[in-house]
């Protein structure tokens, strides 16, 4: 880590009470940036910011909302605007994992899925865009293993990280005249709660980690902080000549056969 490598810079992370975003928004306070951490619920939220608290002694700001609500975009970003005048970074870390095939798969699955991973994104970089103009600031995206290679029992979510990859490298090459960068992770699986809370119980969860052992490369399944860390690379002004990447971060899931 470079100590203090984002320091002046103010950085809003959605998904930012649990998992991957909570992680970011750790390791960004960790780097001396200011934290504006959006998520739907109050309780984790504050136990996040605790966290960031013991850990970085820094404060976060905390902004409760549900990032699909017409007109939360627009609000998120002008209480980020209001606190602090100006905005450096976007992380999109909101997502939901919900488990359906092409026969199962119900039509407010599907909708609920695109929403929450790949509309609100849409919607937080286009709400965020003009303010990360006038900063010549940047967006990393967190998408999946899933958005380049395709999974059975996932369809929703394969499809809506694919679409952030691309939404990823539309907005990169649109944005790059104008001094934005953005860039997307690709994890494979992470330690997180997103299976749980996608319905899967903690035993099944339990087998899943170590079978996903035997099928990334690398023989294990990642942590948060990696992820973390990619992304407050990708943020910060040592990626300034890196725009329109997927980075996959999988421990070599990305590039095996079916198995």
């Amino acid at each position: 880590m470079i100590e203090q490598e984002l320091s002046g810079r103010v950085t809003l992370i959605t998904g930012a009470s649990s998992g991957i975003g909570r992680a970011t928004a750790i390791r960004l306070a960790s780097g001396g940036a200011d934290v504006v951490l959006v998520a739907r619920r109050p309780d984790r939220l504050a136990e996040a910011a605790a966290d960031i608290r013991e850990k970085t002694a820094r404060e976060a700001i905390c902004i409760a909302v549900d990032v699909t609500l017409d007109g939360a975009a627009p609000r998120i970003v002008a209480s980020t605007l209001e606190r602090f005048d100006r905005l450096d970074v976007l992380v999109n870390a909101a997502g939901i994992l919900v488990a359906g095939s092409m026969e199962s798969t119900s039509a407010a699955a599907w909708d609920e899925t695109i929403s929450v991973n790949l509309r609100s994104a849409f919607l937080m970089m286009s709400a965020a865009t003009p303010h990360l103009i006038a900063t010549r600031g940047n967006i990393v995206n967190v998408s999946s293993v899933t958005g380049v290679r395709a999974f059975p029992g996932i369809l929703a979510y394969c499809v809506s990280k694919a679409g952030l990859d691309q939404l990823t490298r539309c907005a990169a090459l649109e944005l790059a005249v104008k001094g934005v960068r953005v860039n997307a992770v690709n994890p494979g699986v992470v330690v997180t709660a997103a299976h749980v809370s996608g319905g899967m119980d903690a035993a099944t969860y339990d087998l899943f980690l170590e079978r996903s052992k035997s099928t990334h490369p690398l023989g294990r399944v990642g942590r948060p902080e990696e992820i973390a860390e990619l992304i407050a690379f990708l943020a910060s002004d040592r990626a300034s000549w890196i725009t329109g990447a997927t980075y996959s971060i999988d421990g070599g899931r990305a590039v095996t056969c079916a198995r």
